[in-house]
């Protein structure tokens, strides 16, 4: 319930009071005011601003009301302007006590009692004369603010009903849509990256994402050619669904094949032009997501859409979401599928241009951060680009799907916005008088302060090799019929590339010798507040980078750069799913890590980073030792014989018995990725070495000094000679370094010394 309003008038202002002083301002103008062509007799008129430039906001210097704003069920004109025009009080009003007018005097009433303002229009603006309680004065006061036209109607009825706005990217974010072009230039690009890789998993996987592709191909082919489709035996024809006009459009018939079991549709763009027929996949959970936004009847989320496709392609998706516009009216689908050029950024500001909303009570939904423009990011919640071709047990797998935890990110959204002004904005907005100073506003709830933005956790935008949907400039050419061939040097430049850590920098990272950080490149890559740092917590994540003898704390910027890095290397997906729970008046932040769709790390938190740290370390500390084996470089060892086993009659790797401390590859125990590693590398040390010759795996004094709990330190040496040296948080690991870094050595070598222990090289 409302906290109760003070009296609107009193009887008879006190001249002493200091509140009455407060009412009357040094500088002050008399102006007539009307209601549309009635007058209200004399107001005075006093600016906030203090001084002879203060500027008052009539510009003919008479106060004409156009009309009375809509009426507010809970919530008093002073709390909608404060929250969609904070702290915009541009002066005071006062009606002159004698004589004083009735029509003034009922406006003042009806504005109070029914929770109206009376507007004046100005330009594009609008003045908002909100009839204010007074404690010192019984004649009708008014505050004065001013906000964009139009936006005060529509956040009316949001905030009555606890309604905020949603805005959707659709390509990657809500669907992927390809035409047959497009899927060849996939399956091409496929084709040609298989070539060169050597792995049989890899291959394995990328022929079966190839096979999806041509799978779906051919079903989007039928459909061009006979309006059919075949899908297990069972031949679909397509059905003529109409398409609403909008505005002066014709009606149109477009032919469309509905497939739920593979939660995909084909359409035809244009329904003259069969080369504009797409394949449609939706992502999973959307109805879940859907129905979230006007369950029972009742909208949570005004709907928005704002992508960077063609207009009719975007259209006929967002028909295809929300068949029974439900979410979007038919009447409003025009203005709220926003579509912005590819090569310009996005912005809430663009998208509500016709003040349906303000920005303060919008989230977005996309699965870029970056093609927003920088106000609105921290609005953006930012879900793992759909890739149903590259991971298509993806979204299935998981126990909570992406579009389900993007609807439990805007639940807590929503929950904490009207909380926040229930509980703080219209409380204090109750207790305001006429006499209080523009400081004396409270603060207003902003959507921002409930999303914590992505900025430092870098979701994983393209998780696939390559692009598995159409973009904005594809789609046009389709529609205009100037599909053609794409030349290869455009699909190269226009392949996503990773951003992240070199291979060697992530290796350097996992083995503990990471002991300079260049904070020029830091600061190049990304920003990074103070607020972004964490403290240190001792272990193999969070241990203290020394940079020119101080101290730098890893950032969750290069926890997640590391993790990113670690999967580009294992061709792997890596994801960072969150999720947001409110108990009372305290808020849990839950975040997970996969890799490859298996759950590597998780983390809790009070805040989203908080969590995101401490996921990130458990993810890198599971990674260390099941996957490390494919991030240690292999130079000169791919195609070699690394078919022969570690010992053997001849004593190679023998015990140095000489050095405490001392080892030799008899401590290996069990099967690991490491441990097989090791031992490849090491039958090739074997045949370059000559018989009777022992190099020795010596184990060098633990560095007390180090932040790492348990760092090890190996050299190999041949001949009394150090070949390699290695660093790692386990045994196995530094061994393997120091042994790669001596096969490295061996075979680049030219020293005499060296050479007369190596066997003879073998010409072909």
């Amino acid at each position: 319930m409302a906290t109760p309003r003070p009296a609107p008038l009193l009887a008879g202002p006190s001249s002493s009071s200091p509140a009455a002083a407060a009412a009357a301002p040094a500088r002050q103008v008399t102006m007539r005011m009307f209601h549309g062509d009635v007058s209200l007799g004399d107001a005075e008129v006093f600016p906030i601003k203090p001084g002879p430039d203060a500027a008052l906001p009539f510009p003919t210097n008479e106060i004409r009301v156009s009309h009375l704003s809509p009426a507010s069920e809970r919530c008093p004109p002073l709390a909608i302007l404060q929250t969609i025009a904070p702290f915009s009080v541009r002066c005071k009003l006062q009606a002159k006590t004698i004589p004083l007018n009735p029509s003034l005097h009922r406006l003042y009433l009806t504005c109070f009692n029914e929770y109206k303002s009376a507007v004046v229009v100005v330009g594009d603006e609008e003045l908002h004369l909100v009839a204010m309680p007074s404690k010192a004065v019984n004649v009708p006061c008014f505050w004065c603010c001013s906000v964009r036209a139009g936006l005060y109607a529509s956040s009316v009825g949001m905030l009555n009903l606890r309604c905020l706005a949603i805005v959707f990217d659709l390509d990657e974010t809500l669907i992927v849509a390809n035409t047959v072009a497009s899927f060849e230039r996939r399956i091409g690009d496929l084709s040609h990256k298989m070539e060169a890789v050597d792995d049989p998993g890899r291959v394995a996987a990328m022929s079966a994402e190839i096979k999806r592709y041509i799978e779906d191909r051919a079903l989007l082919k039928e459909f061009i050619d006979k309006d059919t489709v075949t899908d297990n035996g069972r031949i679909l024809v397509a059905q003529k669904e109409e398409v609403q006009p909008i505005g002066a459009q014709d009606r149109l018939l477009r032919p469309v094949i509905r497939l739920p079991e593979r939660n995909a549709i084909l359409t035809r763009i244009n329904p003259e032009i069969r080369d504009t027929s797409v394949f449609v996949k939706l992502r999973p959970a959307w109805e879940d997501l859907r129905s979230y936004l006007t369950a029972k009847g009742r909208k949570r989320f005004e709907v928005y859409v704002c992508t960077m496709a063609e207009r009719d392609y975007a259209l006929e998706i967002w028909r295809l979401l929300d068949p029974e516009a439900n979410l979007i009216s038919l009447n409003n689908i025009s203005e709220r599928v926003v579509c912005v050029k590819p090569d310009s950024s996005k912005s809430l500001q663009h998208v509500f241009k016709n003040g349906g909303c303000h920005p303060k009570m919008a989230m977005v939904i996309d699965d870029r951060l970056k093609v927003w423009d920088e106000k609105d990011q921290p609005r953006v919640h930012v879900v793992p680009a759909y890739a149903p071709y590259y991971a298509p047990q993806a979204e299935t797998a998981n126990a909570v799907p992406v579009l389900c935890v993007a609807r439990n990110v805007a639940c807590n959204i929503r929950g904490g916005f009207f909380r926040e002004f229930d509980e703080n904005l219209l409380k204090k907005v109750f207790e305001l008088l006429y006499e209080n100073e523009l400081l004396d506003l409270p603060y207003a709830p902003d959507v921002g302060d409930y999303l914590v933005c992505e900025d430092t956790v870098p979701t994983n935008k393209d998780p696939a090799p390559i692009p598995e949907g159409m973009s904005g400039a594809e789609v046009e050419k389709r529609l205009n019929g100037r599909a053609h061939q794409v030349d290869q040097k455009q699909i190269s430049s226009s392949t996503p590339i990773p951003e992240g850590m070199s291979g060697a920098e992530v290796e350097k990272r996992l083995n503990g010798r990471a002991h300079q950080v260049d904070h020029k490149q830091i600061s190049s890559s990304t920003r990074l507040s103070d607020d972004m740092r964490v403290a240190p917590r001792g272990n193999l994540a969070s241990s203290n980078v020394e940079s020119n003898g101080g101290s730098l704390p890893i950032t969750p910027l290069l926890f997640v750069s590391v993790l990113q890095e670690i999967g580009r290397l294992c061709n792997s997906k890596v994801e960072f799913r969150s999720t947001v729970s409110s108990t009372g008046k305290s808020t849990q932040f839950s975040v997970e890590v996969l890799f490859s769709n298996e759950k590597v790390g998780s983390g809790t938190g009070k805040t989203r980073e908080e969590a995101q740290v401490q996921a990130a370390e458990k993810a890198l500390q599971n990674l260390q030792s099941n996957y490390l084996s494919f991030v240690a470089p292999m130079a000169g060892v791919l195609n070699k014989d690394t078919s022969k086993s570690p010992g053997g009659g001849n004593g190679f790797l023998e015990d140095d018995i000489d050095s405490d401390g001392d080892t030799s590859m008899k401590e290996l125990s069990g099967s690991t990725p490491i441990v097989d590693r090791l031992s490849s590398v090491i039958s090739l040390l074997r045949e370059l070495c000559v018989e009777d010759q022992h190099v020795v795996f010596r184990d060098e004094v633990q560095n007390p000094g180090s932040a790492i709990n348990e760092e090890y330190h190996y050299q190999v040496e041949l001949a009394g000679q150090i070949l390699g040296i290695g660093i790692g948080a386990n045994r196995d690991f530094a061994k393997l370094q120091a042994a790669e870094e001596a096969l490295r050595f061996l075979e680049t070598t030219t020293d005499p010394q060296i050479k007369k222990h190596l066997r003879p090289i073998r010409c072909s």
